[in-house]
Parts: C-alpha cells; sequence; structure tokens
C-alpha cells in the first residue's frame, strides 16, 4: 500500500510539472499570437490576387445555410469566384449552396459535381478538391469546410498571408462554436477545439515554426498540391492537412499560421457521438504524428491532479490533496483564459470555466486513442495505417 501511494505521488508531481510547463508555454505563445495579429490587422491589404475559393460538400447540417451565406458576402475587392462540388447533383448541401447563391447574383458562384471517389481515393474530400481544382480560373485558392463560418473580411485578409511569393500555404486556428441550445458534450468539444487544439499549434508555431496545416481553411497556391505528389498522393491519408503542410514546409516552402481567426461550428450530438468524433482526430493524430502525440499526454492537468487527490486522501494528507487538485483546475483557467482572449472569444469566461472538464475528457481521450486503428466515418469503416494513410474497410 505504502508502494501504491509514493507512486501516486511521483506520477501526480511530475504530470502536474509538466503541465505547468506547458501552461506557461501556452501562455506566451498566446501573447505572441495577439501582438502579431493586432500588428497585421493594422497593416495595409494591398495584396488583391484573383481568387478561387474552394468548398466541397456532403450533405446538410444545422446552421450550414448561414456558413455558406458568410462565404458570399466577403468585402473583396479583387477579382474572385465561388466553387462548390459535391458527389451528386442531388445533394443536399450543393442544393442549399445553389438557393444561398440565387440571394447573391453579383458572386461569381459555380456548382459543380465529382461523382463517387475512385478505390484510389480514400479521403472524399480531397477527390473533391481534385474536381474543383480542375475547373478552378485562378491559381490561388482557398478551401474551407462546410463547417467553417467567416467575418466579412475574411478572404481579404488570408490572402494577405501569401503576398511573399516564397509563401506557399497558410492556415488558421479557429473558435469552435457549438450551436444555441447544445448539450454540454458539444460544448466541450467545442472548447477543445479552440482551447486544446490552438494551444498546441501555438507553442509549436513559436517554438520550431510552422511545419502542418489545418485544414478547416487554407490559403494555399495551385502548384502546392502538385509539389507534395498530387492530389492523388493526398487522397491516401485522412490528415490530408497535415501531410500538405508537412511536406510543404519539408521542402522549403513558406507554410504559415495566419492570424486570423474563424468559427468552426460544432453540431449538437449525443456525449457518445460526440466522443466517436473527437477519437476519430485522435487516433489520426496518434499516426500522423506518433511522437508528439505521445508526449501530449503530459500536458494535461487534471489527471495529474485528481492523482494528487488521491495521493493526499490515502497518505492522510486530504487538504494538500484538495489543493492540489485546486492548483490544477487554476492551471487550465490559465491555459483557457489566455487562449480565449487573444483569439477574441465573445463566451470567454463560459468557456474558461468549463475548460477543466474538457482537458479531463481530452486526456481519456488521447488514452483511448491507443485503442485500435478502426474508425466510422460517414457510413464507413476505415482503418488508420503507419504515417496517417487511410484504408477503406466498407
Amino acid at each position: 500500500m505504502r508502494f501504491l501511494v509514493q507512486l501516486l505521488f511521483w506520477v501526480a508531481a511530475v504530470g502536474s510539472v509538466t503541465s505547468s510547463i506547458y501552461c506557461l508555454m501556452v501562455m506566451a505563445a498566446a501573447a505572441r499570437f495577439w501582438l502579431r495579429k493586432r500588428r497585421e490587422e493594422s497593416a495595409p491589404a494591398d495584396f488583391l490576387p484573383a481568387v478561387s475559393m474552394l468548398k466541397p460538400l456532403h450533405g446538410t447540417e444545422e446552421g450550414m445555410e448561414q456558413n455558406i451565406a458568410s462565404f458570399f458576402e466577403q468585402e473583396y475587392p479583387g477579382e474572385w469566384e465561388l466553387l462548390f462540388c459535391a458527389r451528386q447533383e442531388s445533394d443536399e448541401g450543393l442544393q442549399l449552396a445553389r438557393t444561398v447563391g440565387q440571394r447573391y447574383p453579383k458572386v461569381v458562384a459555380r456548382y459543380v459535381t465529382c461523382g463517387e471517389p475512385t478505390p484510389q481515393f480514400h479521403n472524399a474530400k480531397v477527390y473533391s478538391l481534385a474536381r474543383m481544382d480542375s475547373v478552378a480560373s485562378n491559381d490561388l485558392y482557398v478551401t474551407s469546410d462546410a463547417d467553417v463560418r467567416v467575418g466579412r473580411d475574411y478572404l481579404l485578409r488570408m490572402v494577405q498571408t501569401l503576398k511573399d511569393p516564397k509563401m506557399g500555404l497558410a492556415s488558421c486556428i479557429y473558435l469552435g462554436t457549438a450551436h444555441p441550445g447544445a448539450g454540454l458534450a458539444s460544448q466541450l468539444d467545442a472548447v477543445g477545439k479552440s482551447v486544446e487544439m490552438s494551444s498546441g499549434v501555438l507553442v509549436a508555431d513559436m517554438l520550431e515554426g510552422t511545419k502542418f496545416a489545418l485544414g478547416a481553411t487554407m490559403a494555399v497556391r495551385k502548384r502546392c498540391f502538385q509539389d507534395v505528389g498530387g492530389f492523388q498522393e493526398l487522397g491516401q491519408f485522412y490528415a490530408d492537412d497535415f501531410v500538405i503542410g508537412n511536406r510543404l514546409a519539408a521542402q522549403g516552402t513558406g507554410v504559415r499560421m495566419a492570424t486570423y481567426v474563424i468559427r468552426l461550428m460544432v453540431q449538437d450530438s449525443p456525449f457518445a457521438l460526440s466522443f466517436r468524433n473527437q477519437l476519430r482526430w485522435m487516433q489520426s493524430t496518434r499516426r500522423s504524428r506518433p511522437w508528439g502525440h505521445l508526449g501530449s499526454g503530459l500536458t494535461f492537468a487534471m489527471p495529474f491532479g485528481l492523482l494528487g487527490l488521491a495521493w493526499g486522501l490515502l497518505s492522510g494528507h486530504a487538504l494538500l490533496g484538495v489543493l492540489w487538485l485546486a492548483a490544477m483546475v487554476a492551471n487550465r483557467w490559465l491555459q483557457a483564459g489566455m487562449i480565449l482572449g487573444a483569439m477574441g472569444d465573445p463566451d470567454l469566461i463560459y468557456n474558461t470555466m468549463i475548460y477543466p472538464l474538457r482537458d479531463l475528457l481530452g486526456s481519456t481521450l488521447w488514452l483511448r486513442s491507443y485503442g485500435g486503428e478502426n474508425f466510422y466515418y460517414r457510413g464507413k469503416t476505415y482503418k488508420l495505417k503507419h504515417g496517417g494513410r487511410v484504408e477503406n474497410k466498407g
């Protein structure tokens, strides 16, 4: 029993130290991001290339009409077009895009279909991008997912990131946003996207620069897709965004994290479904960045706070155990407050307060990500393979 108590103490102590160091790094990275954001927002937006905005679609979801409308409402002085692609003409998402587009007759918009992905494409999104690439009028793309919602200055600000001709790709962090009335499971998913994801991205950018991309939205030159092997090669991976950013960076092409912050809308889902969706991304990260994912287990705070509490109760130091847990809660509040403040979250206080719960959930997802290689997505079962490649299991 004594050995168990000592083991609890040392595991809790090591994890508490590493998570506290990480919290300090996140705070520094968030301050750096906020300063860069202010500086770039005050700079003249005078780079106005012709742009093709590419948006793959597959069905509809809550809030999608408003998401799509936000792209039609861009205030961009240069030449631009909107391209939407779905597998079939009857796709509800494509039909919704047509309906929304009728309200904006001055916007050049095109609606295309790609059919079902061929066996060589395990990533249907990349298959849609390949189809839009074949018909796009311009050489600079801004891609985005269907659950992204943006402000009217989004396009103008995103293209500024490629003003330097040596820069090939820019993506941006996002505020996870649950729809009004969504349950706690979706709220925790949303705040995880805002804090947990952005923390890791900004710390990595601070320490070594950006060597990856976030696929929710990207500003990217047309040639970059071919530079990393083409769409068919990217279509073999689940995390195609990580692959294109990582390969471009390895080749010496500029990859950066923009300071523009988009909203990623999170659907209201039962806890089991929300957990499964989040686990899918954890599994993908484990395959794409195995060593980084392993080390991320030491960045969580709440599990070590609970172990510290357990040590206190078992060793007769209950008050110290309670204080230990409280310190880890404060640790997560500091991390969330800094990140959300730098990103301009209008719900900063509430999201900061619930983040310790998300941290505990995130650690559970991390541990569970080592439990298997198969995942279920949009009616099909896939297997994650070494390096992040994905195999359709049917």
